[in-house]
């Protein structure tokens, strides 16, 4: 079969993460194909989210620069950026009297204009973006009388309503039980195989990495230490020296998750 190359969304070009001036991730070079997940995994505080922080412009790079179609990040004005880039981070928020449908249009901002006015093709999206997420029946709930379950699908479905070339989602399965982990693992396939979206994402759960990811970055001791595959990376060794974890560890946490029926 012809291999068909993919065209480049995402270029990380010699880019160091950090806060204040200090690097936290040094030298990352990185392409990610238009339509492709690329999934970070890795402990508590190695630098996921400072990663993706930086891709969305929510911090700025210390040096080198983020490329999305061929154009670098910062030269994008706020318009282009939010008609681009979608994000999901892990902070939560707490809008006072606003529906659950009033978020979900505040995706639309973007493309309505000075006078945020909604036209039917943003009733539309809207509206799709509700019925991808389930959360038709919460339409007319305040924002803030909601699980946090509830929220998460919320903002997932405010950041598919901004119609982007690249979400960017930071723990997005964090609140959810099994059942909607499962079914937001077959959405995001759906933005990716209808869409041709791009989506970078972080996760804990290795298990759900392998089953959406394209590719997969190993991020550990404040180092990128290893991409590739989920059949490459998704192996004892490897998450061993991930997780600083011993084998006859790693091996009973496979089993009990393997055990549950």
């Amino acid at each position: 079969m012809e291999n068909i190359q993919k065209k480049e969304l995402i270029k990380l070009n010699d880019l160091s993460v950090g806060y204040s001036g200090k690097v936290l991730i040094g030298d990352i070079e990185l392409s990610i194909a238009e339509g492709e997940i690329v999934t970070l995994i890795g402990p508590n505080g190695a630098g996921k989210s400072t990663i993706l922080k930086t891709i969305a412009r929510q911090l700025p790079p210390i040096k080198g620069a983020v490329y999305i179609d061929g154009r670098e990040l910062s030269k994008l004005s706020y318009r282009e950026l939010s008609e681009t880039v979608s994000i999901l981070l892990t902070e939560r928020i707490d809008p006072e009297l606003m529906t659950v449908r009033d978020v979900v249009e505040s995706g639309r901002y973007p493309y309505t204009g000075h006078m945020g006015m909604l036209q039917k093709h943003d009733d539309e999206v809207v509206e799709e973006a509700l019925a991808l997420c389930r959360i038709e029946v919460l339409e007319n709930r305040y924002f803030r009388e909601l699980s946090d379950g509830q929220k998460q699908r919320v903002m997932l479905a405010r950041t598919i309503a901004q119609e982007p070339k690249l979400m960017v989602l930071d723990e997005p399965t964090s609140y959810m039980d099994i059942r909607y982990k499962l079914e937001l693992l077959s959405l995001l396939k759906k933005l990716r195989d209808l869409r041709k979206m791009t989506i970078i994402l972080s996760l804990h759960e290795f298990e759900l990495a392998k089953v959406i990811s394209d590719r997969i970055i190993c991020v550990k001791d404040r180092d990128i230490i290893k991409v590739g595959s989920p059949g490459e990376i998704l192996n004892r060794k490897v998450l061993c020296e991930l997780y600083d974890i011993s084998e006859e560890n790693l091996r009973i946490l496979l089993h009990s998750m393997e055990s549950v029926v």
